[in-house]
């Protein structure tokens, strides 16, 4: 049974997620809060596909912490559904993408609409100026900056590799850190099979501004690596 609903779903996914990123050429053109919604629509349909065809229902812990204004939030990575639910669930995501992305057919243009911040991973110094001079841009947007830590996907139960760059953000934005904890690469990572159960994603208290960055990263990932740890012993 678990071959045939990971099937249909993943069948229902790609025909879903190709119709609309087609389907969103013709808003190019527009105002970009059009492709925002597109987004948001199109993530939103596949929570449903999730629930109904995959039997994973996906709940969202913490909610007293998700934002909804400006805010930088800093990320477990498991899985790609990491990426594409966080346009459901938040108003106006603004990811850190790499720059290879980009090259990938419609989704590097749809990226590039929605004003997604590019990373150039061998850029070193000039990326990470590059890094904070976008996100400053996006906070005046209001725009909820999502960045992965540990820059790409990694194995359920082993801790994170983190990064620089959020490190930057954090000393440079002079605001607080919301992490996130989720437990995606447990029910879908890089494979075909989708294991049913919960998805949950669990939105942390934040980090205040102004620790030094020896602290701050060892707090985040505290925190982060943490919390995750206890979502996947659950086994939800």
């Amino acid at each position: 049974m678990i071959y045939l609903r990971s099937f249909l779903f993943q069948l229902v996914f790609w025909l879903w997620s190709i119709t609309w990123a087609v389907g969103m050429l013709l808003v190019l053109p527009l105002p970009r809060r059009i492709n925002t919604w597109c987004l948001t629509t199109w993530a939103r349909g596949l929570l449903v596909g999730l629930r109904f065809l995959a039997g994973v229902r996906v709940e969202v812990r913490g909610q007293e912490h998700r934002p909804t204004g400006p805010a930088l939030i800093a990320a477990k990575h498991q899985s790609m559904f990491d990426v594409f639910s966080q346009f459901a669930l938040l108003p106006d995501a603004c990811f850190v993408m790499k720059k290879e992305l980009l090259m990938v057919p419609l989704f590097g243009w749809h990226g590039l609409k929605a004003e997604m911040i590019v990373v150039d991973r061998d850029g070193h110094s000039a990326a990470l100026k590059k890094l904070v001079r976008d996100a400053v841009d996006r906070m005046k947007e209001s725009r909820q900056i999502v960045i992965f830590p540990e820059g790409t996907r990694g194995k359920v139960g082993e801790p994170g590799d983190y990064k620089p760059g959020i490190a930057a953000l954090y000393r440079e934005l002079n605001m607080p850190v919301t992490p996130l904890a989720l437990n995606c690469g447990s029910h879908w990572n890089k494979g075909f099979l989708i294991q049913p159960g919960t998805i949950v994603f669990e939105y942390l208290p934040a980090i205040p501004a102004g620790l030094k960055r020896g602290e701050f990263m060892r707090e985040l990932q505290t925190r982060i690596d943490g919390a995750t740890k206890a979502l996947e012993d659950a086994r939800l």
